[in-house]
């Protein structure tokens, strides 16, 4: 009886440890899947709040502040050929590096409607262009871009980076990714890059609004107190 009892109990001892090896290999299977979701968010997007910098503590990669900006002419929503020369009597421009995936640039459209509503009229309207190739995100896509453009009704062009040829020569990285250009003896000079403000999560929680105080500042014929930010957002979508 007693060798039986032993027995029994050995039995139920091995069932455990069988039991316990199971649950920590799915465990350990749950949390490689888990942190591999979020490292895959985190190579998709940063989630960092853009803090007060001066120039040098932002690396920018195209257009530093004090360049000339080229032209560019790209195809709008409209089917039409957009070019900064196509507004004479601009003061500048808030050029937006945005699209239809990203959940930051979903989340700043609003915002960027707002500024075109601010600003247009005083010579300052804002030009978006989609960077992301549609061959890696579709959603990104001229025909998406109209879609969206009707959808949110923007009162803005929606311009489609063909051939992804404009966005590294302005060094754009994230959408959304803001370049404020002023009119300067003919020239169109960079005056400030990056981001829209310091709150994507909250519009209503905003404490800094770097493009808008930015542009206000032109118009008085000040300079930016603050030139550049880092751009929150997704990467912009390239084949590899």
């Amino acid at each position: 009886m007693k060798k039986l009892s032993y027995i029994l109990a050995l039995a139920l001892i091995v069932s455990a440890c069988v039991e316990n090896k199971d649950e920590d290999k799915k465990e350990d299977k749950d949390k490689s899947a888990k942190e591999q979701k979020v490292e895959e968010t985190n190579e998709e997007t940063e989630k960092e709040v853009p803090v007060d910098a001066a120039p040098e503590a932002v690396t920018l990669s195209g257009y530093q502040i004090g360049d000339e900006a080229t032209d560019f002419s790209l195809v709008n929503v409209d089917d039409k050929m957009v070019s900064l020369s196509d507004y004479p009597d601009a003061k500048g421009y808030i050029i937006v590096f945005t699209c239809n995936h990203c959940p930051y640039a979903v989340a700043y459209e609003d915002r960027i409607i707002a500024l075109n509503n601010m600003f247009a009229d005083k010579g300052y309207p804002v030009i978006a262009i989609s960077p992301n190739d549609p061959a890696v995100m579709e959603d990104d896509g001229p025909e998406e871009m109209k879609v969206r453009a009707k959808e949110k009704g923007f009162n803005f062009p929606y311009l489609f980076d063909e051939g992804q040829k404009i966005f590294p020569q302005y060094g754009a990285t994230k959408t959304p990714h803001v370049f404020i250009l002023n009119k300067e003896d003919g020239k169109n000079i960079v005056k400030y890059v990056g981001a829209i403000d310091d709150n994507y999560e909250d519009e209503n929680d905003v404490s800094k609004r770097y493009v808008e105080d930015a542009v206000n500042a032109l118009l008085a014929g000040e300079e930016p107190a603050v030139t550049t930010t880092k751009a929150i957002g997704c990467s912009i979508k390239v084949k590899k």
